[in-house]
């Protein structure tokens, strides 16, 4: 007798929803590359059915979907599903997994002990293959470091996950078609002001706080053009850019963590045990990012630099 068989799509979404109940996650996260890949879930009734699941603790369905997804929240919502809007796409799969954490975090969708089924395809793709299950409560191993609970605390959460958006469109992209490396320092900025020095003229020297916030598009388009430059970008708290091609006078000792790394990295640890703010780091040969804070790498996301003209 011939066997009926189910769409993929369909069948890794009610497998994962299934997962998600078996494994009393909190969560379902769908990862979508495309305004059609969004309709389509929207339209698949799996937020319904997370619905009909009485008595679990499966509090609803989350669509991770592309910043500028023609898709309107209101549209997600009225569906009955919460969303997460980002900027970078292009990341490997577990880069994009931590990617969200760290904006469910900021969002209060889920805590840092929460758990969490993931179901995506590779970037770029329009099928799903993956389902995971992430309990938030255990650590990442050393190979995929992901911890944001040091970030949580902090004041500038909102003003790093910005900048995370920005550094990923630089390792993916790379700037003029030539792959680049940069350090953009996050708060404290006048302690970090203090524990560095002028390596170049600084082109946000002297216009007003309003016109140099990390949320305006010509702020975002000036900071990808000076990655270009040695130095780092200083950024406060509140998203106010003050300044551009920082020597960082805080380096720090290679630590088992740091090994293989190179000075950017080690510029980045050295500031950030030194003055609190936290940083992320462009690698310029691998396009990765890295967070530190406290003088520690908490995470790593992976761009996809197949994008990149060199």
């Amino acid at each position: 007798m011939a066997i009926q068989r189910k769409n993929q799509k369909n069948a890794i979404l009610e497998n994962a929803l299934s997962l998600a109940m078996e494994t009393g996650s909190e969560k379902l996260f769908i990862f979508t590359d495309t305004e059609q890949d969004c309709r389509w879930v929207l339209k698949s009734g799996i937020s319904q059915m997370a619905k009909d699941s009485g008595g679990h603790a499966l509090c609803g369905v989350v669509l991770i979907v592309p910043k500028r997804s023609e898709v309107k929240d209101s549209e997600i919502k009225k569906a009955g599903y919460a969303s997460i809007r980002s900027w970078s796409g292009n990341q490997s799969r577990f880069s994009r997994v931590k990617y969200a954490f760290l904006h469910g975090v900021q969002k209060e969708m889920i805590s840092t002990d929460s758990k969490v089924v993931c179901v995506l395809g590779p970037w770029g793709k329009s099928h799903l293959d993956t389902i995971t299950v992430h309990d938030l409560a255990l650590s990442w191993s050393a190979d995929f470091p992901f911890d944001p609970r040091p970030l949580m605390a902090k004041k500038s959460f909102s003003t790093v996950m910005a900048a995370v958006d920005i550094a990923l469109d630089i390792g993916a992209l790379g700037r003029e078609g030539k792959p680049v490396g940069t350090i953009l320092v996050i708060g404290n900025s006048k302690k970090v002001l203090r524990s560095s020095r002028q390596a170049v003229f600084n082109p946000f020297k002297g216009y007003p706080k309003r016109e140099k916030m990390i949320t305006n598009t010509e702020v975002v388009e000036s900071i990808k053009e000076l990655s270009l430059i040695d130095g780092a970008v200083i950024i406060s708290t509140s998203g106010v850019v003050e300044a551009a091609g920082r020597h960082l006078d805080a380096a720090s000792p290679v630590t088992k963590q740091l090994r293989g790394l190179g000075s950017r990295h080690r510029a980045a640890a050295g500031i950030t045990r030194k003055t609190e703010a936290v940083a992320l780091v462009v690698s310029e040969s691998t396009g990765r990012v890295t967070i530190f804070e406290g003088g520690h790498i908490i995470a790593t996301l992976e761009p996809v630099i197949s994008q990149r003209l060199v």
